[in-house]
């Protein structure tokens, strides 16, 4: 367990972040936690040790005013965790600057900033930074277009910084598969979505983050089946496609359930 540590949470609200947070604020470990989120009010319950602080991170002003807090709160930041980030779910095949800009302004470009941010409050001190990736940032899915883009530029990202990052920060990137989370219900805005297969728990990807953060670990799977799973559909390529396409059919059933959902509304 991360214990007496100055942290910074993003995406704190709700799903894994919030199970993150849970874990780490426990008075026995003896952290100092800044949760940030652009919606905090369902967050209570927290003692003293918990700052909750309601920020925009999709800008650089949100960021900014983040690192400012923290470094007001705490003085230092020992562990800073960017997991804050949002889903589409839907057939990319429409024009829209302003969607795809937003996406990654959260997604890609806010972790990217962040990145900068923390290497220079660290100053040469010793500190961690925690990515919450996807296992889709390794393989895209149907119906997950412009997020699985977001994260296959933060997987991108991440080897290269690893390859100049000064020696104080370690980098440890998580890449959950699909996790019992409102994240589905946002994705689809409104319209029931299916989860691909696997399913893992939030709570499951917390205590696989906190571990790997305390180990240092660079790569943090939290779900046992994912590699022997990616391997089996790196060597038999059948596989892959059958569950392609099975991923595809999901998509038809989510596209015809919201146009019947809209068809009724009218």
């Amino acid at each position: 367990m991360v214990k007496n540590q100055t942290i910074v949470i993003t995406g704190a609200s709700s799903g894994i972040g919030k199970s993150i947070l849970e874990l780490l604020a426990a008075p026995e470990n003896g952290n100092r936690i800044v949760a940030a989120s652009r919606s905090i009010g369902k967050l209570t319950g927290f003692s003293d040790n918990v700052t909750l602080f309601p920020c925009d991170l999709s800008t650089q002003e949100g960021v900014d005013a983040l690192f400012a807090k923290a470094e007001k709160t705490l003085g230092k930041i020992d562990v800073l965790i960017c997991n804050a980030g949002a889903p589409y779910y839907e057939r990319y095949d429409y024009e829209d600057w302003g969607r795809i800009e937003r996406i990654f302004s959260l997604n890609t470009f806010s972790c990217m900033y962040s990145y900068s941010k923390y290497l220079n409050h660290l100053n040469g001190r010793d500190g961690k930074l925690a990515f919450t990736i996807s296992a889709m940032g390794e393989m895209a899915l149907p119906g997950y277009a412009l997020y699985a883009a977001t994260k296959f530029a933060m997987k991108g990202f991440q080897q290269a910084i690893r390859l100049e990052t000064p020696k104080n920060m370690k980098i440890t990137c998580v890449y959950p598969v699909s996790t019992k989370t409102n994240f589905f219900e946002v994705g689809g805005a409104g319209h029931k979505v299916e989860q691909p297969f696997p399913v893992q728990t939030a709570q499951a990807v917390a205590k696989a983050t906190v571990k790997g953060v305390e180990k240092g670990k660079k790569q943090v799977y939290p779900c046992p089946i994912y590699l022997p799973s990616r391997f089996l559909m790196n060597v038999l390529p059948p596989v892959k496609n059958w569950y392609l396409k099975s991923q595809y059919k999901m998509l038809e059933r989510f596209l015809a359930r919201k146009q019947s959902d809209e068809q009724g509304a009218k």
